[in-house]
Order: structure tokens, then sequence, then C-alpha cells
């Protein structure tokens, strides 16, 4: 062998590529170490077959039919490069490849000189590619479908709002108006019939006038029902407006809770008595004072309202280590046990409160009160035997 010749023969060897020689019959007549891994074959099982062993149906059977064509006409069927096909290895299994194909005259005669890449690789990357592409298709689609959903329900929900909050923007603003007017034009004549009302019953004739005595009651006692309804509606549109800020600073409960007591004498009804009592060593406590005197003020309104003739109110004090407790407790018609979970609910009434006047403001307004001070409001009742309600703020 020449040195050209064993170069050569190095080359094909050792090339990366498969490469098979076949005769004019289709007869391999030779194959590179790099085939014979491709396909699974040693060299001995291959030389001297026909090459269509290396190849699946239908192209098996189809080769068979190119050779019997060059035969007959001596043309052959594949000449040049760049064809995909599949070949079949010894196992049965099928790979890819590009396959190359040139015809070579040799000492008098022709070959053909098969070039084989393998291209398993490249087209297993190929399918991942293709299948991440139809995933991400489909995820941009969806995503794109979701998007769209998304943006036409935030248009939507954007609408509802702006008009939601155009219809609150008027209420609110109907609802100042109103508060302001009823708080203007309410009060100066309610003073008026006080005043009217106080010197009825001071400039009366000194005779025991009864029936002039008893319309007094009936104007004082309007008088305060107004003003109370009044003074609900402006806390609560304070609290609603967030005005209501706390302050919070050191003072008597004890003094505090006399002075109410005192008041709240004065507008009991007939043998009505208001006994307060306080527990604990100390009695100066941190809150805001006008917060608590309003929760003080209209949980006993409530009970001299809901409780009859000859009854005993009592109201409480204690300061521990910890909390100042407030209680009220009477002994009047009671609430409903169907109606306790509704009870601090704006403008609800129990079901037993027949014409006894009210807004269904206050005890919703005291819960909004004791929460802005840090506290908690707790009760009891039973139906025409008692109602203690129970303020606890830590200390």
């Amino acid at each position: 062998m020449t040195e050209k010749s064993a170069l050569l023969f190095a080359i094909i060897e050792n090339a990366i590529d498969g490469i098979i020689t076949i005769d004019e019959r289709g007869l391999i007549e030779s194959i590179n170490p790099a085939a014979c891994a491709l396909f699974g074959y040693s060299i001995e099982e291959v030389i001297g077959r026909n090459v269509s062993m290396l190849m699946p149906r239908p192209d098996k059977d189809q080769h068979d039919e190119y050779i019997a064509r060059y035969q007959r006409t001596g043309s052959p069927h594949i000449i040049g490069t760049g064809r995909d096909v599949n070949g079949q290895k010894k196992d049965g299994t099928l790979f890819p490849f590009r396959l190359g194909v040139n015809e070579v005259k040799y000492s008098g005669r022709t070959i053909y000189a098969g070039f084989i890449h393998d291209l398993s690789r490249e087209k297993e990357a190929e399918a991942k590619i293709l299948h991440y592409a139809s995933q991400l298709e489909k995820l941009v689609e969806e995503r794109t479908v979701s998007l769209q959903k998304s943006v036409t329900e935030l248009q939507a929900a954007k609408e509802t709002v702006s008009k939601s909050l155009e219809k609150e923007k008027e209420l609110n603003q109907l609802k100042s108006r109103f508060v302001s007017m009823a708080s203007h034009e309410f009060r100066t004549p309610l003073s008026s019939i006080t005043l009217s009302a106080s010197l009825i019953e001071r400039y009366k004739l000194q005779s025991d006038d009864t029936n002039v005595s008893k319309h007094v009651s009936k104007i004082k006692n309007s008088v305060g029902n107004l003003t109370t309804i009044l003074d609900d509606f402006l806390s609560l549109e304070r609290l609603e407006a967030g005005k209501i800020e706390t302050n919070f600073t050191k003072f008597d409960v004890v003094k505090l809770s006399e002075e109410i007591t005192e008041e709240m004498q004065l507008m009991a009804k007939k043998d009505q008595n208001i006994i307060y009592q306080h527990t604990g060593l100390h009695s100066t406590v941190l809150l805001d004072q006008n917060l608590l005197r309003n929760c003080i003020v209209n949980l006993i309104s409530n009970a001299i309202k809901y409780s009859g003739e000859n009854t005993f109110i009592e109201f409480n004090t204690e300061l521990t280590s910890t909390e100042c407790i407030v209680t009220v407790r009477d002994n009047g018609i009671g609430i409903p046990e169907t109606d306790h979970k509704h009870l601090f609910e704006p403008f609800f009434r129990a079901n037993n409160t027949g014409n006894i006047p009210g807004t269904g403001l206050g005890l919703n307004i005291i819960l909004r009160y004791v929460n802005l001070m840090g506290g908690k409001v707790n009760f009891s009742s039973l139906v025409n035997q008692k109602t203690v309600f129970t303020l606890n703020f830590p200390q």
C-alpha cells in the first residue's frame, strides 16, 4: 500500500461520519467503523450483502426497484448530497441520517460511495424545539385570552367603581349638607323651646297647676329626644368622615362618673334611681374623656328609656392593674336573643322596643368609640329581666 493509499485509508477509518461503498448491484464492498457503529453491525456481517439490509420498509423495497431500474437503463437513482432518510439498525430500531451519494469510476467499473451523517441528536433537539414552541404558542394564546379577559373585566370594574364613587360622592355631599342643615336649623328652635319651657315652669302661678307641669314635661322630653337624634346623626357623620380623633389624657374616672350620674338622674323616670359604685384603689385612667362620657351617657340613657318607673339602674366602674371596666345594668324590657347578632348595626332596633323613641345608632356609635380607644364591648340580656353592658379598656 502506497503512502497516499494508507493516508486515504486512515481518513476513511477514522471519519466521524459513516462511509459505505456498494457495487452496481447494490452489494456492500466496504464499510468504515463509524458506519458499523451507527447500524450496530460488524464488518463481516455486512460485506457482500445488499445495502437494503440497512433500510426500513418501504425504502428497502424501493431500493431493489432502483437497482433493477439502473440495470435496465444504466442511470442511477440517487446522486448528490442532502437527502434525509431513515436507517435501520441491527436491533430493528430506526434513526435519521443525511445521505450523500457519489458515483466513482474505479478500475474500469462503477462503484457508489455513500456518506452517512447521523441526525439523531439534531432531530431530537428539533423535536424538543417544536414541542416547546407549540407549548409556548399555546401558553401565549391562553395568556393572551386571559389578558384580554382581564382587561375587559378591569375596564368594566373601572366603570362600575367610577359610577359607584361618583354616586357615593353625591350621597356624601347630600348627607353632609343634611347634617349641617339639621344641626343649624333644628338646634336654634329647640333651644328656644327649652328656654320657653323653663320659663313657663319658673313663672307659672304658685297654684298647683298640674296641667302646666305636665305639658312642660312633655316639651322637655320631646326636646331631649330631638336633641339626642341630632347628636346621633352628627356623631355618625363625623365617624363616617373620619373626623373623630382620640385625645388620650389622664383624668379621674370617679369624678366623671359622679357628674354623669347626677346629670342623668335628672332625666330619670319617676322613682328611677341610678346607683353608682367604684371598685379599686385608684381612680385615674388614660382614655379619651369625651368619648368615654358619650358612651356612658348613651348606655344610661338606654337603661332609663327601656326600664320602667320604680326601678334601679346600676352604674359601676372598676380599675384593676391592667384594665378599666365600665358596667351599666338595668332590669328593663331586655333584648330578644334573635336580635343580639344585629344589635350594633346602624339604625337597627330590637323588635320589642315598640313606640319607645330612638334612632338605632347609639350602640353602633358606642362600639366605634370604644374601638377607637382600643377597648371591647360585651353584653348579656334576658327579655323582661335584665340587660348588662360592659366596656373594657386596657390600661
